[in-house]
């Protein structure tokens, strides 16, 4: 075996490979932990990406247009790992790579929201960012989105008259979650009550110092709950402040939306979904691209989605996916069954022409197919924000000769009247129900054949050598037709006849007497002198940027109404993002802090009414408020049996008794929330309250029926606490045309404001008709010296009524002067699209036009928030 030289040369040989190859393996061990080190260096870039796509995915529970996939997703971290700044040193790289793919994310998200939506994208980002470092720690966070939830008020009584009663207890709650920071809170506000005013009253609290030690020992998200607790209309700026504070400024700047960015994103593949919101019509814009980037003409298709046009869509889609077409399907919620069909046929599409794209747009639908929008590329289209950029989309788009087409001298001006209106009526929407009941959809279309009515007439009238201009056809055909015939509801449809009132008539060209749309030290909007487009764009141009309520007629508080809702808004949204298991602040668990709110609420529940008894007590003779009266205590019974159900199953339930229903989930998460659950809700009457102010409704309104069952009908009826407060009006007028023998059919109601301011003052039953209380006055104030309207207060929006008293008459007696017909509604949120939501009309005595308090919007309602 020795002398077999071959073999031993092979030993050898296989010895020596061993030693290198067991070397290697140790050096492929040490490589393969360097690999591992270097790759858990880059762990926290990994753990960013995760807290951003989740940021994203959550979206969809705010709309459910906002879906996105983890493959979309993936594309825009691949982007953003290529697109960030390369480094030797770890810490600066991953840094990079960080801010780089938060702003990608951040614009990739914002591209497919709503301007409204954005801001809480940001928050949401920035304090899922801020916990994952530990800093802003939940129990502050679900302080700041539902501040003090509890059922019962405070002890403690509220020591400033200037302070929201909400405020007050919110104030309590905070000191005692945080007795570090802020458990001085409440004697601090008492005893410094003049310090704290002079804070409160200041127009940006928000970026002013704060009183006392909380200017300097409070953390920035802290200030934000102190904030909350004082004024919420600044919730919101204050928002954007932190956002830009703790990540940046370019996180509260959305990106402008360029369609030429949005094709360089595009693929074949991806459809590209165009989410409308009321004005908005992104097909001019589309075809202005496609003639830029060679598109134009027959290579792109349009097509309107609608009955009978689902083969013609599938027909077109075939031709534009094997020629390499442009193919725009517009209004496809029109259709929204149909889409399961496009979502099947996309599928199917495997090699398409690069040069395909497929445009759809839709209004915002809960059955739009997920599988479309979660692979294609969501671009949201608003109407521009603000009255000078709305003129000035409005001016782009009138054609030169358009404007020198008609020789009569008032028609420029009357253009830029027009389009002063149109700017108007759409920037009101803004302000949500005092500006429009119903949101509606005014846009270019209508401002166009406005543009060519006034030609028309105005045409005529120069052909004819008649010097007067037909005001009241134009009033009528653009505020009546044109923009009242979108106007579904009556008091819409007043303000437009208001604004037609204001703006058009020989008064505007009244060289006297300058006509200005609105003027004040810093501004002055008005009509420029006849000339050509030019000119008109030019004192367009010179416009500010931002405008305040007052332009449209509002009064600057609707600006405070507005921010106010956009941070009850947020919250709203922000709650249902929250997970929803876990602790709570308290140190409980989440079932045990439910299962004490049901306990609550189940000792504070009355015995239903004995409905036989009640009959029996009131006899045979029944007047039409009594019925009232029966049919009401009927509908609180059936309230109170579902309540006291509900809560017993979910007692049942979180013991682990009975299985957990989806209806009861539900109610289990309303009272985490501090919301009223949806079962009870489709019970009572309508109302924005929280759970903890609905339960102290909720018993006044058992007291309201408990004494009319025992003492007899109320001197002062609080209209409020009835389910239906119309059905007792009604039985109003019934009763006094039985007693005077009047028609029905010809009887009404008018309505007085009495000097008494609460119901205790009222001693004696009125004569005719009825006292009413509980009722607050929306953009206006109420003077009783005078009796009669008067502007709003600074910061306060709302204010009680004194008592109505409510007198049914006949027709044709009813004479009123100085009066402004006001509607009352149940609630703030007003008269819906549907008509619900009006109580009735009732008459306010005035001393100014009313064309002033019906442009501010003027409402009564039955109800706070």
């Amino acid at each position: 075996m020795l002398d077999n030289v071959e073999l031993v040369h092979t030993l050898e040989e296989t010895k020596t490979k061993a030693t290198e190859v067991s070397e290697k393996l140790k050096l492929a061990g040490k490589t393969a932990v360097d690999i591992d080190k270097l790759r858990d260096g880059y762990r926290p870039a990994a753990k960013r990406g995760a807290i951003l796509f989740f940021v994203l995915a959550e979206m969809a529970l705010v709309n459910t247009m906002y879906q996105y996939s983890l493959a979309s997703y993936l594309e825009v971290f691949d982007f953003s790992l290529r697109k960030s700044l390369p480094d030797s040193i770890l810490q600066k790289r991953l840094r990079n790579i960080m801010d780089t793919l938060t702003y990608n994310v951040y614009n990739y998200g914002c591209t497919g929201l709503f301007e409204k939506h954005k801001l809480l994208f940001s928050f949401n980002m920035t304090i899922k960012i801020e916990q994952a470092e530990f800093r802003a720690p939940q129990n502050e966070l679900d302080f700041f989105l539902k501040g003090n939830l509890s059922l019962e008020k405070s002890k403690r009584k509220k020591p400033c008259s200037w302070l929201p009663d909400q405020g007050w207890e919110d104030i309590i709650r905070l000191a005692e979650l945080f007795p570090q920071e802020c458990g001085t809170l409440p004697d601090d506000v008492e005893k410094h009550d003049a310090e704290w005013k002079s804070w409160y009253d200041l127009d940006s609290p928000e970026q002013a110092a704060f009183p006392m030690k909380y200017k300097d020992n409070l953390t920035s998200f802290q200030k934000l709950l102190l904030l909350r607790c004082f004024r919420i209309d600044r919730v919101y700026r204050a928002v954007t402040d932190y956002v830009t504070l703790t990540m940046g400024e370019k996180y509260v700047q959305p990106p402008v939306i360029s369609f030429e960015a949005i094709f360089d994103q595009s693929t074949p593949n991806s459809p590209i979904v165009f989410i409308l919101s009321p004005g908005s019509d992104p097909a001019s814009d589309l075809m202005k691209l496609a003639e830029r980037t060679g598109f134009g003409g027959s290579r792109l298709k349009f097509l309107a989605m609608g009955q009978g046009q689902e083969k013609v869509a599938l027909q077109l889609l075939e031709t534009a996916v094997s020629r390499g077409q442009w193919l725009m399907l517009q209004n496809c919620h029109l259709l929204v069954k149909w889409l399961k069909d496009l979502e099947k046929s996309l599928e199917r599409v495997s090699k398409p022409h690069p040069d395909f794209r497929l445009w759809l747009t839709t209004d915002p639908t809960k059955d739009f197919p997920i599988g479309i929008l979660q692979k294609s590329l969501k671009v949201v289209t608003e109407p521009p924000n603000g009255l000078k950029l709305n003129m000035r989309a409005t001016y782009f788009k009138i054609p030169y000769d358009m404007l020198e087409g008609c020789p009569h001298p008032a028609f420029r001006s009357l253009v830029y009247v027009l389009a002063f209106f149109h700017a108007v009526v759409q920037e009101r929407r803004k302000y949500g129900k005092i500006g429009w009941n119903v949101p509606y959809d005014f846009n270019e279309s209508d401002f166009q054949v406005c543009m060519e009515i006034l030609n028309t007439y105005l045409t005529k009238a120069f052909n004819q050598a008649d010097s007067k201009i037909p005001w009241g056809s134009l009033k009528y055909l653009i505020g009546e037709v044109m923009y009242g015939g979108r106007a579904i509801d009556s008091f819409d449809r007043r303000i437009l006849m208001v604004y037609m009132d204001e703006y058009l008539g020989d008064f505007i060209f009244d060289t006297f007497q300058p006509f200005h749309f609105f003027q004040n030290d810093e501004v002055d909007y008005r009509i420029p002198k006849d000339g050509p487009k030019d000119d008109y764009v030019e004192e367009i141009e010179s416009l500010p940027l931002a405008n305040t309520p007052e332009v449209f007629g509002l009064h600057p508080n609707a600006e405070i109404g507005y921010y106010t809702q956009a941070a009850r808004d947020m919250w709203k949204h922000l709650i249902e993002l929250q997970p929803q298991t876990g602790e709570t602040g308290g140190g409980i668990s989440r079932d045990e802090y439910i299962s004490q709110v049901a306990k609550d609420i189940q000792n504070k529940l009355p015995k239903v009414f004995d409905l036989d008894l009640i009959r029996k007590k009131l006899g045979l003779e029944i007047s039409p408020t009594t019925v009232v009266l029966l049919q009401e205590v009927e509908r609180f019974n059936k309230l109170i049996v579902r309540m006291g159900r509900s809560l017993a199953e979910l007692q049942r339930a979180l013991a682990g008794e009975v299985g957990m229903s989806s209806e009861l989930d539900e109610v289990a998460r309303a009272l985490f929330n501090g919301q009223i659950p949806v079962i009870w809700r489709k019970l009572a009457p309508d109302t924005l309250k929280s759970l903890g102010n609905w339960m102290l409704h909720f018993k006044k309104r058992f007291d309201q029926y408990s004494t009319w069952i025992d003492e007899g009908e109320p001197t002062v009826m609080w209209l409020s606490g009835l389910h239906i407060p119309e059905s007792y009006l009604t039985a109003l007028v019934q009763a006094t045309c039985r007693k005077n023998g009047w028609p029905l059919d010809r009887s009404t109601l008018y309505t007085q404001v009495t000097k008494y301011h609460t119901a205790e003052e009222v001693t004696e039953r009125s004569g005719q008709g009825c006292f009413v209380s509980g009722l607050y006055l929306e953009g206006a104030d109420w003077s009783t010296e005078k009796s009669c309207l008067i502007r709003s207060k600074p910061k306060v929006l709302v204010v009680e009524l004194p008592i109505l008293k409510v007198i049914p008459i006949e027709s044709h007696r009813l004479k009123l002067q100085n009066t402004l017909r006001t509607p009352v509604y149940t609630t703030s949120m007003r008269r819906n699209a549907m008509g619900v939501g009006l109580v009735f009309d009732s008459d306010l005595s005035t001393t100014k036009h009313i064309s002033h308090w019906v442009l501010q919007g003027v409402c009564l309602s039955l109800n706070l928030d």
